[in-house]
């Protein structure tokens, strides 16, 4: 019998086959979910309110799609498997196959390595696409939509610098407020042939006749061997950044917008300033934790779908993956508070909802086998 995966054994495209129609209609399912719950009702609302064109608003919803499917990535799989090992046990399938020795943890192998295969999907597709057209959202929204209207006041702004294709300079700014043109903790990273040459700190910033000048501050020299050493201290010194507020506030990038790799550069250079960086930790180790929770879904639904033994169809399936994943996302805001506040450390914190559903999913394996 010729086979499109002349790669896979049959068990594996028995167990593959059930699952992938489930896992479709999930993310179909609940990306529809999102969107009637969200965004159709803000795109609604923009139209009558703000008076937005049916154009732009059909930008701003596709710019937004991407960051509503990678969130039913994790969704998607808990019900693929859950339906799938229903149905498999319902049909007495799973019992013919334990009958000639085949244990469940050699039936759950094609759904972990499935599930692999989408975390990792979801981390390259949440590292390349969703911050772009987040980012491209949050400008649609901000300049053809609310016509700068929306509050002056940015918080934690980021800016790259760039000359030839070289780094010159980053500014990392704790508070901008735009209208007053004023900033708050600024940090000004330097570099020299794409190396960090020298830092400097300042309490305050403030634009005064086309220029910005920043104030209270210090000046570190950070040598080719990495080490930091005080140059001096200035009440009051010029900025060497030729853009106004409102071009400033165009520039600069949130940290949620960013990969993992800049938020990871990010973070660096903003310990230099000491600040409390516990949130830009915790952003920066969900965006790595996120992703994999296809793995703990899969794992979690196909494990607690065998248990079920064919006594719930397609809509109790559905429900009872709603509710795991509620579950889990109240898990892991829980843990994301006590990540932020600093009272747990952010890379526990954020891997915590995962370790304790996979916990879980394996439990319901043992169970079963």
């Amino acid at each position: 019998m010729k086979t499109s995966c002349p790669g896979l054994r049959i068990l594996d495209r028995l167990v593959l086959g059930e699952m992938a129609g489930p896992f479709v209609f999930g993310i179909l399912i609940f990306t529809m979910i999102f969107v009637a719950g969200d965004l159709l009702f803000q795109a609604a609302k923009l139209i009558i309110d703000r008076g937005a064109s049916l154009g732009v608003v059909v930008r701003l919803f596709v710019y937004r799609l991407p960051g509503v499917v990678a969130l039913t990535l994790p969704m998607s799989s808990l019900l693929a498997t859950l339906l799938g090992m229903t149905r498999l046990s319902g049909n007495s399938e799973l019992v013919a196959l334990k009958s000639l020795g085949i244990s469940f943890y050699r039936i759950l192998r094609p759904v972990v390595l499935a599930s692999v295969l989408v975390g990792a999907g979801a981390l390259l597709f949440n590292e390349t696409v969703v911050p772009f057209a987040s980012e491209a959202a949050d400008r649609l929204m901000r300049y053809e939509i609310l016509k700068n209207q929306a509050s002056a006041l940015q918080e934690k702004v980021f800016l790259r610098d760039e000359s030839g294709g070289e780094l010159r300079r980053v500014l990392y700014v704790d508070r901008l407020d735009t209208a007053a043109g004023t900033m708050k903790d600024a940090m000004v990273h330097e570099f020299d042939k794409g190396r960090l040459a020298r830092t400097s700190l300042a309490q305050r910033g403030i634009w005064k006749d086309g220029e910005w000048w920043i104030e209270d501050g210090q000046v570190f020299e950070v040598t080719e061997k990495g080490l930091v050493r005080l140059l001096f201290r200035f009440d009051r010194q010029k900025l060497a950044l030729n853009l106004s507020p409102e071009q400033l506030r165009r520039r600069t990038r949130r940290p949620m917008d960013m990969s993992v790799r800049e938020l990871w550069d990010y973070i660096v250079q903003a310990r230099i300033a000491g600040s409390n960086l516990s949130p830009l930790w915790m952003l920066f180790h969900l965006k790595l934790a996120v992703p994999w929770a296809c793995i703990v879904m899969a794992v979690l639904g196909a494990s607690f779908g065998a248990t079920r033994q064919g006594r719930s169809g397609s809509g109790m399936g559905f429900g009872i993956s709603v509710a795991l994943v509620f579950a889990y996302y109240v898990v892991m805001s829980l843990c994301r508070a006590l990540g932020e506040a600093g009272s747990m450390a952010p890379l526990p914190a954020a891997w915590t909802p995962n370790v304790v559903f996979l916990a879980l999913g394996f439990f319901f394996a043992r169970k079963v086998d």
